[in-house]
């Protein structure tokens, strides 16, 4: 089963996709967003090139467990995925400190600013789904 893990934000989508076991997590890439018919448009062809079974899209939650603005889109962006992608079951998965992790590894590996930009939401993309396998593997 694949499994593709979305980090949505206002400007782009970060894209993960595991491996066939489902078992590993691996970025894709950064779709810069233009509109919703375009973001779809680009997702489909990512979940017809790697045979998707199941989207899990990050859940950007406040520390006290509240869904504040970010949340909400994200929300309503997975209430349009599951209309377009009606054959893929889709689940929203607590992203909390995911981007922040990202950034912290690509500091870590002393990457420039310049590139961090470039790969920050596919790398926290990455971050959310290997979460949710390792969860789904554990329980």
């Amino acid at each position: 089963m694949r499994i593709m893990g979305l980090d949505v934000g206002d400007a782009t989508i970060g894209v993960a996709v595991s491996d066939e076991l489902g078992c590993m997590a691996h970025g894709i890439c950064t779709i810069r967003r233009k509109n919703i018919d375009y973001d779809i448009n680009q997702l489909d062809t990512i979940i017809k090139d790697k045979q998707v079974d199941k989207i899990v899209i990050g859940l950007p939650k406040n520390m006290n467990n509240t869904i504040g603005d970010r949340g909400r889109k994200s929300i309503e962006f997975g209430e349009i995925l599951k209309k377009h992608f009606s054959n893929l079951e889709i689940v929203f998965w607590d992203e909390r400190l995911t981007t922040v992790a990202a950034e912290r590894a690509l500091l870590e590996a002393d990457v420039s600013r310049k590139n961090r930009k470039k790969v920050i939401d596919k790398i926290a993309a990455t971050l959310i789904l290997q979460s949710y396998i390792d969860a789904k593997k554990n329980s």
